[in-house]
């Protein structure tokens, strides 16, 4: 889905560009959209075959359960409450 709307967008901001562009600039700007489009399906299938999922890490389990409770201090001008958390 994201790869389809990334595609879709950068086709939708070439497309502007294009409409946008003088008449004797647009004799060149068929190559450099297909230069760009195949330029970029080779990127875009070198970072594909590149990305691997990351490999199994241990998690140590934490020290408990844990609870939040709210706390009443003085902050030197007045009473205020925070919430800390306490963990058994």
């Amino acid at each position: 889905m994201n790869k389809t709307f990334a595609a879709l967008l950068a086709l939708a901001m070439v497309a502007g560009m294009a409409a946008t562009t003088p008449a004797s600039a647009q004799r060149a700007l068929g190559a450099a959209i297909a230069g760009g489009i195949i330029g970029g399906a080779i990127v875009g299938g070198a970072v594909a075959a590149s990305q691997a999922p990351p490999p199994p890490v241990y998690v140590a389990p934490g020290p408990g359960p844990c609870r939040w409770v709210r706390e009443r201090f003085w902050d030197g001008y007045e009473w205020r409450f925070r919430r800390v958390q306490y963990c058994d």
